[in-house]
């Protein structure tokens, strides 16, 4: 057991969580900076292109879903295992991760080549917006490897409590973005103009970078994990185990795709922009949800790893002091989105009309801040602990079974206001059942794997 490894059982909780969640929280910030800065190069194009990106954003997230699920699985089975000091699971459990992550790459090429036009044109029926969405998609989508083994290295590095490593990947990616974005689009040093398709090909250039670093980086450092190729061979238990939180996590971190699509048709019955509006907020909100996921992150491994220890009250000393941090962050947040609803949308170059109907949706949405901390801190609790369908009930009243239909009932009562008065009310409820699963579940743990404290 490595020394970074026995501080997740022993060190002060705040203090330790606050080193392990700083640097994705950072990187999360700087990844939400790459998300606004890249709307912003589009938007400048045009508002077509704009709109392009934005119903491109589904299928894009769907790569990243998959990554980061998939990743998180294996983060919470190999932490559990570090907890447990069982080395041979915690490299089989990695070696057969690289594997499965190259499966998946192959899966979305062949995805996103075949789908992303009949996807796209559900959605539009203007024919200049769809060349440029599907000449978006196939690009980020059919060459998401670099993205996928970017994140799954990161989560072997954040499982046994290595944090800065991640950050620093993730920051690699993101600047190489940023820089490249108005290079590709606009034209610079003797490169042709290539517009939306050029902001495709900058990220993908960053996302491979940080791809090939994070590997590189991973052999050469000192892990505690040996990757080989016979343990690549999959076993049915692992793979039943790493899947079994995996797939709840790939669901909802897909959920954003399913809600934007389904969104996008219910708000393009009141208004065209108000579809581009959408984009927009789902842009800028990452700088609120960015951060805190970047918390839980920090918050994962130290579950986990206390969970697989037997040490009950420090696990959940992590998750009342997650909770509060998280709480923090979205209180700033909604304050911001409520006193500066103007001048943020001004960073988008948000025309009169576009103003007009971008403030109200900004300040009623985030009135969901504060009170989705309960569900976002305790989905991804229950993340760490393998209670992968817990975690996936919380997310899918998020943000499928909820909003929908209730912006549909307020929209149909209230216009465009009530539709956003659907996110805050969604957001109570499903921190109501949020609250309940997890009292359910920490009783249960008292009685058995906790007993003994």
């Amino acid at each position: 057991m490595t020394g970074l490894q026995n501080q997740m059982g022993t060190k002060p909780v705040l203090p330790l969580l606050m080193s392990m969640a700083l640097p994705p929280m950072l990187s999360m910030l700087i990844q939400s900076m790459y998300n606004v800065v890249d709307g912003i190069f589009v938007a400048r194009l045009s508002n077509e292109a704009f709109t392009a990106v934005s119903l491109a954003y589904p299928l894009q997230n769907m790569t990243v879903a998959l990554a980061v699920g998939f990743g998180v699985g294996a983060n919470a089975f190999i932490a559990r295992q570090l907890g447990e000091g069982d080395t041979e699971k915690v490299n089989h459990a990695a070696s057969m991760g690289m594997l499965f992550t190259l499966l998946h790459s192959l899966l979305f090429a062949v995805i996103g080549w075949s789908f992303s036009r009949p996807f796209l044109q559900m959605f539009t029926q203007d024919a200049q917006v769809l060349q440029m969405s599907v000449e978006y998609a196939r690009i980020v989508v059919c060459l998401c490897f670099g993205s996928m083994f970017h994140i799954y290295v990161e989560k072997l590095f954040q499982a046994t409590g290595n944090m800065l490593v991640p950050m620093i990947l993730q920051g690699v990616g993101a600047v190489i973005n940023i820089v490249l974005d108005p290079v590709f689009i606009f034209g610079m040093f003797g490169m042709p103009a290539l517009g939306v398709k050029g902001a495709a090909i900058a990220t993908v250039i960053g996302q491979v970078t940080a791809g090939t670093i994070a590997m590189v980086w991973f052999f050469a450092s000192k892990s505690g994990m040996s990757i080989s190729l016979r343990q690549m061979i999959p076993d049915k238990t692992i793979t039943a185990k790493i899947y079994g939180v995996a797939i709840p996590s790939t669901v909802m971190g897909a959920m954003p795709s399913v809600l934007v699509s389904v969104m996008n048709a219910v708000i393009a019955e009141f208004h065209v922009l108000a579809v581009a509006v959408f984009g927009m907020y789902f842009k800028l909100q990452t700088f609120v949800y960015m951060p805190a996921n970047g918390l839980i992150q920090g918050m994962r491994p130290l579950v986990s790893y206390n969970y697989g220890a037997g040490k009950g009250k420090r696990m959940n000393q992590v998750v009342y002091w997650s909770l509060v941090v998280t709480a923090i962050l979205m209180g700033i947040g909604t304050v911001l989105f409520w006193l500066l609803p103007r001048q943020i949308m001004q960073v988008f170059g948000a025309d009169a009309q576009m103003m007009e109907l971008g403030v109200s949706m900004l300040r009623l949405t985030s009135l969901g801040f504060l009170v989705s901390t309960l569900g976002t801190v305790l989905a991804g609790c229950f993340e760490a602990l393998g209670y992968g369908v817990q975690s996936l009930l919380i997310t899918l009243l998020r943000q499928l079974f909820i909003i929908p239909p209730l912006a549909m009932l307020l929209g149909s009562m209230w216009g465009l206001d009530g539709v956003w008065v659907a996110f805050p009310v969604a957001e109570l409820l499903s921190a109501l059942v949020a609250v309940a699963l997890y009292k359910s579940a920490l009783s249960k743990m008292n009685q058995t794997r906790f007993k003994a404290e």
